[in-house]
């Protein structure tokens, strides 16, 4: 036995099965069908295995039955698998397919595909039908044909719908000057008539190999083959229907298979008016077994390509029209799908296989009447199929659907032809929500590929109307007729956020899918946005297809001027602060020893600080970074927990403030212990539940910083603001107070200087209350470049503000430095028992020690107060 070939260069593809089911011997059937005259004019046939269902030539005289032993092909059986393998031919199509000069070649089998599954032991495993010139092969839910010419190092390839799990006829032809055409079940599917250069194909030998050696560590995909035949010239599509049908024979189906796939007549045998009944039935059936959506999809590709090409009556089409859209809309039920459709050619195929469906059944459709209508809804789509002769109408407007916010019109001047026309509706309910996620580079839309980072998604129902003949539009967007298309908007609830986000512009696109490469592409060529908002759109297009509008959110960027600007404000402020923050706290510990820098109101003032110089160093050391990396998201992290703590502290500050000024209650060291939980404990907890639930919003997008597209930046705005909320409500009322002591000061004594005190508690309160990130919330947008400024001034000069005001001309600061002075310089002289005069640190009262004051002190609240309020803390 010749040893198979080595194949490492290709990906894992098809499982050639020695059959585990029973097979039984087909039933000898009239070699009269011209089906099998089209058979005995092969070149090489390989009957394989006898499969139910499938008719094999009934050879005499065996000059072209290769496939049985003895007839030089060789078999090796491992393990339930069977490889094909036979020697050289060098002077035939099979090792060159341009040897077969002007007349081409065919290749034809049937075959059959079961899922891939895992090799997890080491064995030799099918992948493919493989020649020097020629490949077929399944892989990543695609089959194709792949066929080479060395003379001239030419590849035509196409792709096609795999099989899935039923008996499947794939047919391919080629000729030098019409390239390569894919036949499935007798239709023409696709070709490549062109081709390409490669320089770089196929194996060394010119043997044909069915089944290969792969690597056991990968996905397969499990099937089988049959009926292996080569024709040294390519077959007319008549020839492929006769040999068709005769394999399948006259209404035999394969054990294995649904009648649907099957269900060309034999050539001299008119069909029964229930031709279609089967197809009925089996959708029907088939619907209840669905799971897997890649299978399903796979088999109801093949119905389409399968549809007999037969009159129907009304009530069969409407029947058949219910039930394809009601098994379309299982598959969209199904668990698995939503892993399918983040694939968008997954999603665009099937929207074509429906297309193709009604538009069979719309060519087909008994016109008994003038114009013939078959029209419904599922839970699929709202549909409507037509078959109509133009000048029966009796509207102005072709209008799909007749009712509803969402339509197609066509002028009735479009409807040039006297002929039959048909027309086929379709306004899909729930497909508009795979249709997401739309890079626009992979799109035909010039002004989506502005912002290629910002991707596009449907915004409306998907809208299909398709005319034959071809309606005769005006080829420019300022002539007439032209196609009216009204779509109310559906947007889901993180559309509606984005699109109504004052900090980002949306754009709406009429786009259609575009097939003709084969693919589904989206564009907006040929159409235009007329009138619309934020609830509906209304275009103008010169061609039909399938219409939706796609949304593109892009955020508002700032002129590149502006974001340098900012960026250095951000810089110098942040460098400035982490400076005079260290300076503080360094001035706090010096001064820990004296009284009054000992109390609560100075520790809070150290944590504050502390948090704030720690976030502005991890925010300057964050610009460092790129996004996405790791040290990044440890960063988003530590900025997330400081920046809150800073914020609770601000809290803490704005709690003391009001404890000592308006409501004075319990003592300093009572409450120390909830001012710390509350300034290092609460902002843990909520970054811990953050991290939880979110941990792949940090540092994923544009900086080191928590993610603004998925909401994860409320567990720090919605804490921020709610702090800033409340230290403005205890600004307020301690400024009242203050305001009330100064006017009672000016009328008791005259001194116009006690209104600045109101003026300088503002200014010496705002920086530790946090009340500049209102500025932070004004900024919301690009209009808004006032506000950026003013946020970046002082958000990050913060620091410095609370050096200057609580550190630099602190009255107590500066008496008790001048007290650990004088302390110092009392030391160094030996001067260890010298009286140190107690000192106050109360300038703003005017006084100084041992003498009194005629004035009114501004912290009493009035002259007649029964109490003092101690207003030192500001």
């Amino acid at each position: 036995m010749r040893k198979l070939l080595p194949l490492c260069c290709w990906r894992p593809w098809l499982l050639l099965l020695h059959c585990g089911f029973q097979v039984h011997g087909a039933v000898a059937r009239s070699q009269a069908h011209p089906g099998f005259e089209v058979l005995a004019s092969a070149s090489y046939y390989w009957p394989l295995e006898n499969v139910d269902g499938i008719h094999e030539l009934q050879d005499t005289t065996g000059d072209i039955v290769e496939g049985k032993v003895s007839k030089g092909v060789y078999f090796k059986e491992d393990k339930g698998v069977t490889f094909l393998h036979y020697g050289s031919y060098k002077a035939s199509c099979i090792s060159n397919p341009a040897q077969c000069g002007p007349e081409g070649v065919t290749f034809s089998f049937f075959w059959k595909t079961q899922g891939e599954q895992s090799r997890p032991t080491p064995s030799a495993y099918g992948g493919q039908v493989i020649s020097n010139g020629f490949k077929v092969c399944s892989s990543g839910g695609k089959g194709s044909v792949e066929l080479y010419a060395r003379e001239n190092s030419m590849t035509w390839a196409a792709t096609f719908s795999p099989p899935g799990p039923y008996w499947t006829h794939v047919l391919f032809t080629w000729k030098s000057k019409e390239g390569l055409k894919v036949y499935v079940n007798g239709t023409l599917s696709t070709s490549d008539p062109s081709g390409k250069v490669s320089h770089a194909y196929g194996e060394p030998s010119v043997n044909l190999v069915i089944g290969s050696e792969q690597d056991q560590t990968k996905g397969y995909e499990n099937g089988a083959f049959d009926e292996f035949i080569i024709w040294e010239r390519a077959l007319t599509p008549d020839e492929i229907a006769m040999y068709f049908t005769a394999a399948v024979g006259k209404h035999v189906f394969l054990s294995s298979t649904p009648p649907s796939l099957f269900m060309t007549p034999t050539a001299n045998t008119m069909p029964p008016t229930n031709a279609y009944h089967p197809i009925i039935t089996n959708l029907t059936e088939e619907r209840k077994n669905f799971q897997s959506a890649g299978v399903v999809l796979n088999y109801l590709q093949n119905v389409s390509l399968s549809l007999p090409n037969k009159s129907l009556s009304e009530e069969t089409g409407l029947n058949l029209t219910k039930t394809f859209l009601k098994t379309v809309g299982e598959v969209l039920r199904l668990p698995s799908w939503t892993a399918v459709s983040e694939d968008s050619a997954v999603v665009l195929g099937l929207i074509e296989t429906v297309d193709a469906v009604l538009g069979h059944i719309s060519s087909n459709l008994q016109a008994s009447e003038p114009q013939v209508t078959i029209a419904g809804s599922s839970s699929m789509a709202d549909f409507s199929v037509a078959r109509l002769l133009p000048k029966t109408m009796n509207s102005s407007h072709y209008r799909f659907p007749a009712h509803g916010q969402s339509y197609i019109e066509i002028p009735q001047e479009a409807f040039h032809s006297q002929a039959w026309t048909t027309v086929v509706g379709l306004l899909y309910h729930s497909m508009h929500y795979y249709l997401s996620n739309i890079p626009p580079a992979n799109t035909k839309i010039a002004g989506a590929a502005h912002c290629k980072s910002c991707l596009l998604s449907a915004a409306s129902h998907l809208i299909s109307l398709e005319v034959s003949p071809t309606p005769r539009l005006s080829q420019n967007l300022s002539g007439s007729p032209l196609v009216t298309v009204h779509l109310r908007h559906h947007l889901t609830q993180r559309q509606y956020i984005e699109a109504t986000n004052e900090s980002n512009r949306v754009f709406l696109y009429c786009a259609f899918l575009d097939f003709s490469s084969g693919e589904g592409i989206w564009s907006n060529q040929g159409c235009a946005l007329t009138e619309g908002n934020l609830s509906y759109s209304t275009c103008c297009c010169t061609h039909l297809t399938n219409f939706a509008i796609l949304m593109q959110v892009v955020p508002l960027e700032l002129a590149l001027g502006h974001q340098v600007a900012l960026s250095s404000i951000s810089y110098i402020g942040c460098s400035l602060s982490v400076l005079c923050l260290a300076v503080t706290l360094v001035t706090f510990a010096v001064l820990s020893s004296v009284s009054t820098i000992r109390n609560q109101r100075y520790h809070i003032h150290a944590n504050l600080s502390l948090a704030v110089l720690v976030a502005q160093v991890l925010l300057l050391v964050s610009f460092q970074f790129e996004p996405g990396t790791t040290p990044c998201r440890v960063l988003a992290v530590l900025l997330h927990y400081f920046f809150l703590s800073a914020f609770a502290w601000m809290l803490v500050e704005g709690l003391h403030l009001y404890s000592m000024v308006i409501k004075v209650f319990g003592s300093e060291d009572s409450k120390r212990g909830y001012y710390y939980g509350m300034g290092w404990g609460f902002p843990l907890l909520i970054c811990i539940i953050s991290i939880v639930f979110a941990m792949d919003s940090y540092g994923a997008s544009k900086n080191c910083w928590l993610s603004l597209g998925n909401g994860a930046i409320w567990a720090f705005v919605a804490p921020a603001l709610f702090i800033i909320v409340v230290n403005i409500g205890i600004l307020i009322a301690v400024t009242r107070v203050i305001s009330q002591i100064s006017a009672d000061n000016y009328k008791i004594h005259g001194d116009p200087s006690a209104f600045k005190l109101t003026a300088k508690a503002v200014a010496v309160l705002l920086p530790i209350l946090g009340t500049s990130w209102v500025f932070g919330v004004l900024a919301v947008n690009s209009q808004a470049v006032v506000f950026q400024y003013m946020f970046a001034i002082l958000n990050s000069l913060q620091g410095f503000f609370i050096f200057l005001f609580h550190c630099l001309l602190n009255s107590e600061v500066r008496a008790a430095f001048k007290h650990k002075t004088k302390v110092w310089s009392l030391t160094s002289s030996s001067a260890r028992h010298a009286n140190v005069k107690p000192f106050s640190s109360d300038i703003m009262n005017g006084t100084r020690p041992g003498t009194g004051s005629t004035k009114l002190g501004p912290w009493d609240k009035s002259s007649h107060s029964a109490h003092r309020v101690d207003l030192s803390t500001v």
